[in-house]
C-alpha cells in the first residue's frame, strides 16, 4: 500500500480551471453528502443540475453559457405523517434506453421522466421491520445496464427492473450485504465481459461490497470497514475509490478488494466522489472547503494503480455538500454548498 497526501500540482503557477457564471438557486443545498447531481445532454446542449433542499429538490436547466433556461420543483409524494419527510437524494440513472430521474426520501423512491415532468413509478419503504428509534430512508443511487439499484437504511439494496419505455417498473431483487445504512453506490458499464465487477455499494460503517450485476447480482467482494463512515465511492476501470468520513480517498483493486493507495486527501469528511471516465479523473470534495482533481491510472510495467494530484479549488466559507464533473472528460466541474444559494461552476482554462 502506498500512502500520498494532497500536495497540489508540481507547477503552482498552472491554473487547470477558472470560475465561471454560477447557477442561481431558489434556496440553498441541505447539509446532505453527494448533494448534487449532473446530466449532460449534448444533442440539446443544455446541462441539467439537481440539488435537494428540505422536502423539495430542484432541477434546473442550463446554457453552455451558465444562463439558467428552465427550474422545477419536486416534492416527496403525499402520505401519512404530520410533517413532509425531507428528500435524501436526487440523481438521474442513465440506462440503455432511457433516462430516469430518481429521488429519494424517507417514505419512498420516486422515479420520473429525465425532466422531471412525470412520475414514472413510487416505491414506498416498509418500517415494519425498524426500530422505533432508527430512521427510515433511502439512500445511494445507481444504474446499472436496464437496473436501477436504490440503497436503504437497513443496509439493503433494492434493485428495480426498468423497461425500455413505460411505467411497468418491477422490484426484481434485494441485495444483502451490509449491516448499517447504505451511503452511495457506484457502478460502471461491464461492456459485456463475464465476472467483471460493476458495481460497488458503501455504507455508514465504511464497509464497501463489490459485485457482478445481471439477472441476479453476484456477491464477489467484501472489503472491511474500519469505524468511519464511507459517503462516496465510485467505480473505474478495476479501480474503487472510496472517500471517508476522516478525510481519507482509499484506492482498490475491485477483484480482491486489496488497498492500493491511501491518499491523506482532506482535513475533514470527504462528502463527494466523482469520476470523468474518460481521463480517469477523480474529484475528491469535503467539508474543509476543498475540491481536488486526481489522474487515476495503471503502470504501463506492472498494473499497479498510480494517482496524481491535478488541481485544488478552495470554495472559501462553505461547507460544501455535493460536487460532480459536469462532462464525460472533466473539462468542467460543478460544487454545491449548504446556505449557498447557486451552484458554482468550473471549467478548463
Amino acid at each position: 500500500m502506498v500512502a500520498a497526501d494532497s500536495e497540489g500540482p508540481k507547477d503552482p503557477g498552472i491554473r487547470m480551471f477558472r470560475r465561471e457564471r454560477s447557477i442561481p438557486l431558489q434556496g440553498s443545498a441541505a447539509a446532505l453528502c453527494n448533494n448534487l447531481s449532473v446530466l449532460q445532454l449534448p444533442a440539446r446542449n443544455l446541462t441539467l443540475f439537481g440539488v435537494v433542499h428540505g422536502p423539495s429538490a430542484q432541477v434546473l436547466s442550463a446554457a453552455p453559457d451558465g444562463v439558467p433556461l428552465a427550474q422545477r420543483q419536486l416534492h416527496v409524494k403525499e402520505g401519512a405523517g404530520v410533517s413532509a419527510p425531507h428528500i435524501t437524494q436526487v440523481h438521474w440513472c442513465v440506462l440503455p434506453f432511457r433516462v430516469l430521474l430518481v429521488l429519494t426520501s424517507h417514505r419512498g423512491i420516486q422515479m420520473y421522466e429525465s425532466d422531471g415532468s412525470i412520475m414514472v413509478y413510487w416505491h414506498a419503504l416498509d418500517s415494519g421491520d425498524a426500530p422505533s428509534v432508527q430512521a427510515v430512508f433511502a439512500r445511494g443511487i445507481a444504474a446499472s445496464g436496464h437496473f436501477i439499484c436504490v440503497g436503504t437504511w437497513s443496509g439493503r439494496v433494492l434493485v428495480f427492473d426498468i423497461p425500455a419505455k413505460g411505467p411497468n417498473i418491477v422490484l426484481s431483487e434485494e441485495l444483502a450485504g451490509h449491516q448499517t445504512p447504505i451511503t452511495d453506490i457506484a457502478t460502471e458499464p461491464a461492456q459485456g465481459q463475464d465476472g467483471v465487477a460493476d458495481m460497488v455499494t458503501a455504507d455508514d460503517s465504511g464497509s464497501l461490497c463489490v459485485w457482478r450485476s445481471g439477472p441476479e447480482f453476484t456477491l464477489l467482494t467484501r472489503i472491511p470497514g474500519f469505524g468511519v463512515p464511507c459517503s462516496s465511492v465510485q467505480l473505474w476501470q478495476g479501480i474503487v475509490a472510496a472517500g471517508y468520513g476522516n478525510g481519507q480517498v482509499h484506492l482498490y483493486e475491485a477483484t480482491t478488494g486489496t488497498l492500493n493507495i491511501q491518499i491523506n486527501a482532506h482535513a475533514r469528511a470527504i462528502c463527494a466522489l466523482n469520476l470523468a471516465p474518460e481521463v480517469g479523473k477523480l474529484l475528491s470534495a469535503a467539508e474543509d472547503t476543498f475540491v481536488h482533481i486526481w489522474k487515476l491510472s495503471r503502470s504501463p510495467q506492472n498494473g499497479c494503480i498510480e494517482v496524481e494530484h491535478c488541481h485544488s479549488e478552495c470554495v472559501s466559507d462553505t461547507q460544501v455538500c455535493g460536487a460532480q464533473f459536469c462532462d464525460p472528460s472533466g473539462s468542467s466541474f460543478a460544487v454545491t454548498g449548504y446556505d449557498l444559494t447557486e451552484i458554482l461552476r468550473f471549467g478548463s482554462v
